[in-house]
């Protein structure tokens, strides 16, 4: 008698742990889906973005997520951004790349555009090869680490 009495406790005890457990399963589910965001706190955000590749998927991906934080309505006029290109990406900013109009776009929205000149030295190009219209640092890494520690967010699609 003892031992069914044990074991009746024991499925009782089991069974409302599932229960409960459940329970709560359920109501992280339901916490999940209210999640809409975080919140911005800060009056000003900064943000450079890293293309450092030429591979037209990620060109594309990098002036995405661009458009897409400028048109993010919690950073709606909150947020200066940045584009800098080195290594591979420096193909983009070629006269003959195709990707000046959407360059001049990302300008004419705000962004700054620049290329490292370091890497043009390396490829043997002159900045009369590329668009009159972006700026240039002297170092594209030099630029993310300055950027870095005055408090930007690096981003590399």
């Amino acid at each position: 008698m003892r031992n069914i009495i044990i074991i009746c406790s024991l499925f009782l005890m089991t069974s409302s742990l599932v229960e409960a457990q459940s329970k709560s399963i359920d109501n992280k589910l339901i916490e999940n889906a209210k999640f809409s965001g975080a919140e911005t706190h800060h009056k000003h955000y900064k943000a450079i973005y890293q293309l450092d590749s030429n591979n037209p998927d990620v060109v594309k991906k990098a002036f995405r997520n661009i458009k897409n934080v400028l048109n993010d309505p919690r950073l709606k006029g909150k947020i200066e951004v940045e584009l800098i290109t080195f290594s591979g990406g420096t193909e983009v900013m070629l006269k003959d790349s195709g990707y000046e109009e959407a360059l001049k776009d990302l300008i004419n929205k705000g962004v700054t555009v620049a290329q490292c000149t370091n890497s043009l030295q390396e490829r043997k190009l002159k900045k009369e090869q590329l668009y009159d219209f972006i700026g240039y640092v002297p170092s594209g890494n030099g630029e993310l680490v300055i950027r870095a520690s005055e408090g930007w967010v690096i981003v590399k699609p």
